[in-house]
């Protein structure tokens, strides 16, 4: 086999793997959306594989869900048939999981006994692997943060930590496959567009973590209107929380001001970004450019969907759902731009 087609190979898998974070990752928000993060209370690495399979086994999960504050103060009032639709979508996001970390064991496996790595592509795949097994501890302690006493969610810190580093692992797997992919070895040699994705990277950055604080509290909620937040520009409540710096982390009003100017201010220098880098003429970095344009125009309108249908539960999680797609579908355009623009040439696994 040539090297180019063993590299075809590779990045075959590494693509397959970034498909599959992605849908681990919507699968989360709906999840988190249909409040189902809790409905599994224990981590089993091996039998939680299977889901109850009779009325005595469903009976036995439920009564563990009744001991956690969330049903005592929140759901109440569900029966089983209630409990086994959020069970599903914390089940199936295990599962998913599991699935995941699966593909990409079975492939390290069958390259590395085919010896179609390179030495270079060694130490990454173990920090490939290494970032998924965080993903996993990071998703258990954001569990265990919502079954303690007096909380009836999992906290919105731990949340958004889980989102993060699952886009981490997006992003670093498919940095991975740039790296051998033919096609991306063109680069285009510009500090001044460097430093504009940094900017981008630094204000997409903040968005994403409020965007996860907004699922968290249920900001979404607090302010279903737009373009005011209820009825103001600037929330009276902005400051309330002593000390001031309680507001950025746990002040919905304040987490959504934020989330809606970052989202302004980011829509502003992607543009900035577009103009400038008009006179480029590498074709694939001109579809992208154009590509991460349209996909911020269409994240900025999910989002105003996603904030007016904050009172409509149902409606609630297909807009969330569908502003998170776009939400990584914005992070894999400006990626692939990092990797193709460079300050200076540098070197690339071949």
């Amino acid at each position: 086999m040539s090297n180019t087609d063993n590299n075809k190979a590779i990045v075959r898998w590494l693509l397959l793997g970034v498909f599959m974070i992605m849908v681990q990752i919507l699968i989360g928000g709906i999840t988190r959306l249909t409040e189902s993060g809790l409905s599994i209370t224990e981590w089993k690495p091996i039998t939680g594989v299977l889901p109850p399979l009779n009325n005595v086994q469903w009976q036995a999960e439920f009564d563990k869900y009744k001991q956690i504050d969330q049903f005592k103060y929140i759901n109440r009032s569900f029966t089983l048939s209630d409990f086994k639709f959020i069970f599903f979508w914390e089940w199936m996001h295990r599962q998913w999981a599991r699935l995941l970390g699966l593909v990409f064991l079975a492939g390290f496996i069958y390259f590395l006994a085919k010896r179609r790595f390179k030495k270079e592509m060694v130490a990454p795949m173990i920090i490939l692997f290494l970032l998924g097994a965080l993903q996993g501890l990071v998703g258990w302690i954001m569990v265990k943060s919502g079954l303690v006493p007096q909380k009836y969610y999992v906290g919105h810190v731990e949340l958004t930590t889980h989102f993060i580093s699952a886009l981490v692992l997006l992003v670093y797997t498919l940095w991975f496959a740039l790296q051998l992919s033919p096609s991306y070895k063109e680069k285009i040699i510009s500090p001044k567009l460097r430093n504009q994705l940094w900017l981008i990277a630094i204000v997409l950055f903040v968005q994403l973590v409020y965007g996860g604080f907004m699922a968290g509290l249920k900001a979404a909620q607090s302010a279903p209107t737009w373009p005011d937040i209820n009825g103001y520009f600037i929330p009276p409540t902005i400051g309330e929380l002593i000390p001031a710096w309680e507001n950025i982390l746990n002040n919905n009003l304040t987490i959504h001001f934020i989330h809606r100017m970052n989202a302004y201010f980011l829509a502003l220098i992607i543009i900035f970004f577009f103009i400038s880098s008009r006179n480029v003429t590498n074709a694939r970095f001109k579809k992208l450019r154009l590509g991460f344009l349209l996909v911020t125009l269409v994240q900025i309108t999910l989002g105003i969907f996603t904030v007016l249908s904050g009172a409509n539960p149902k409606a609630l999680v297909f807009w969330g759902v569908s502003h998170q797609f776009i939400a990584m579908v914005m992070v894999i355009f400006l990626t692939s731009l990092f990797f193709l623009t460079r300050k200076k040439p540098g070197k690339q696994i071949t």
